[in-house]
């Protein structure tokens, strides 16, 4: 029987735009070197150091700064950064308020400062108080673990306090749906751009 219900971030419950953040980085700031690291799931370079914690945010920034115009500066690198999150649909918003009414709920994200910041506040213009409708947050970069290590999912079931099978962890990317299902949590992949909240109630069946 599951109790427990761990999301994803972006791609799940955060819709992302991969080429604006590109175009932002690019336009905004004349960081070219964006579409190297910059990848979907997996980050790379200072964005996969950043997110593995082996980068604070002001360093990045300033990694990013040293390669940018002269004319901008660390709250713009914040702007170009968070043109990735495109949108929390209201839906979603809704499915986490009813869930929460029953289930103990969780975020497992491989993700970094700067966009979690910019994370909370598109919850909070939903109406969510995160850390009300969610037990904790498992992040990469506060972690030093990214997904999908088998380290972090047995990390987060051992943070968590309930047995691996009652654990619920939903995941736009295959490769970290597999990885879950290793240490024997209930695993699903979730198509991005789809209905969630149907695909959420069917693996509770």
């Amino acid at each position: 029987m599951i109790k427990a219900i761990v999301f994803d971030l972006g791609g799940v419950l955060f819709d992302l735009d991969t080429d604006a953040c590109i175009r932002a980085f690019r336009e905004g700031l004349g960081y070219e070197k964006i579409v190297e690291i910059l990848d979907k799931c997996h980050q790379k370079g200072i964005i996969g150091q950043l997110e593995c914690g082996e980068l604070s945010a002001d360093e990045f920034r300033s990694e990013v700064l040293r390669e940018s115009r002269p004319d901008v500066g660390p709250a713009d690198v914040d702007r170009a950064f968070c043109a990735l999150l495109a949108g929390f649909p209201q839906e979603k918003a809704d499915l986490i308020r009813d869930l929460s009414r029953h289930y103990a709920l969780y975020i497992l994200t491989n993700n970094n400062p700067i966009t979690m910041v910019r994370s909370h506040e598109m919850m909070a213009e939903r109406g969510l108080d995160w850390q009300h409708v969610f037990k904790a947050e498992f992040v990469s970069c506060e972690m030093k673990m990214l997904k999908p290590s088998r380290e972090i999912y047995a990390e987060m079931v051992r943070r968590v306090g309930l047995p691996a099978g009652e654990i619920l962890f939903i995941d736009d990317s295959q490769n970290n749906v597999d990885a879950a299902r290793a240490v024997d949590i209930q695993a699903v992949f979730y198509p991005e751009g789809t209905p969630l909240r149907p695909l959420v109630e069917v693996a509770l069946c």
